[in-house]
């Protein structure tokens, strides 16, 4: 198994990136605007793209400290792998350790989401930072697959 692997530091509180990560809100103003569903434990997330979408069952939530996903639909590619995000505080930042975890090869759509996971932590810095991110179908656009 192969994961996609993101560190970046975001000048905000713990409890406002967690919000960030698992309010319906929060997740629409950084990954996609159209994102529906439930962010409660067992919940299931929604989120379309204007070249497809995912769903993400919640698995775990930690106040402040941790969200873990699995994606139970979207590309075959994403099926069964798991999104973990990881957050501690680190003097005025708040890190983000970002996993997208179980792909079962590097095959080159995992290249484009890797770049894209990185495009939408910098949506995601940005919406904390300055109060305005760039959700899909605003975000920068790195190919055909968008």
């Amino acid at each position: 198994m192969i994961d996609i692997l993101h560190r970046v530091g975001i000048k905000s509180s713990l409890d406002d990136t967690y919000k960030a990560l698992t309010t319906r809100e929060g997740l629409a103003g950084w990954w996609t605007n159209d994102t529906q569903g439930e962010g409660e434990v067992g919940g299931v997330l929604q989120f379309r793209f204007p070249v497809g979408g995912f769903d993400m069952k919640v698995l775990e939530l930690q106040p402040a400290s941790r969200v873990l996903w699995q994606v139970v639909d979207g590309p075959t590619e994403w099926i069964g792998t798991k999104v973990n995000w990881e957050l501690k505080q680190e003097g005025d930042y708040t890190i983000v350790l970002f996993q997208h975890q179980g792909w079962k090869e590097p095959v080159e759509f995992m290249h484009h989401c890797s770049t894209k996971w990185g495009v939408f932590l910098m949506s995601l810095k940005s919406l904390l930072e300055t109060g305005k991110g760039a959700p899909a179908p605003n975000d920068v656009q790195i190919s055909d697959w968008h």
